[in-house]
């Protein structure tokens, strides 16, 4: 058990967290959380889990963080920001459900302009994870994350274009009826 109180400074986690392992560090950090803190103090912290998980790929973890810095923030830019980076880590972990809830968090946050340029770079954040899970050849979840960019807001252009990846991907994956049935919407779209 740690003793802990709420006047604990920046560098004194610092200082114990130099000594310890990263799961060490996750148990420090959190029970740490439960104390009465300063927010500065508490951001500090969730920034430092957020960055743990994200390094041992524990993406849901660190979204969940980032979603409590969003809470804790004040102005609603920084909100968006840390929304944002909750989507991104979700889409990471594979949970759209989850992306789906940060982005209209961020969202709700947003005015107008903002709202569009958040389902821009949501958007661009599937692509991204996408093109990362073909480069890895995980076939499947690069065509499950394809056929959510597809139902998303698209130009007739990008639809063609994620129409085509997937349509190589189902061929590959040997979902041959997925396939034939792409491929006639492609051709019948040219």
């Amino acid at each position: 058990m740690y003793m802990l109180y709420s006047g604990i400074s920046k560098s004194e986690i610092e200082e114990e967290l130099q000594r310890k392992g990263d799961f060490v560090q996750i148990d420090y950090l959190t029970n740490i959380l439960e104390e009465k803190l300063p927010i500065d103090i508490k951001k500090f912290i969730c920034f430092k889990l957020a960055g743990i998980y994200e390094k041992k790929f524990m993406f849901k973890d660190a979204a969940k963080m980032f979603d409590n810095i969003a809470l804790i923030s004040v102005a609603f830019s920084e909100k968006i920001k840390y929304h944002m980076k909750e989507v991104e880590l979700y889409i990471k972990s594979g949970d759209f459900e989850c992306v789906d809830d940060a982005m209209k968090k961020a969202i709700s946050d947003a005015n107008a302009s903002e709202k569009a340029e958040i389902s821009f770079i949501v958007k661009n954040s599937y692509k991204r994870q996408a093109e990362t899970y073909e480069k890895e050849m995980r076939r499947n979840h690069a065509a499950k994350i394809y056929e959510r960019i597809l139902n998303m807001n698209l130009s007739e252009s990008e639809k063609n274009d994620v129409k085509k990846k997937l349509v190589g991907l189902y061929e590959k994956l040997g979902k041959l009826k997925e396939y034939f049935v792409l491929k006639k919407s492609l051709n019948n779209n040219l």
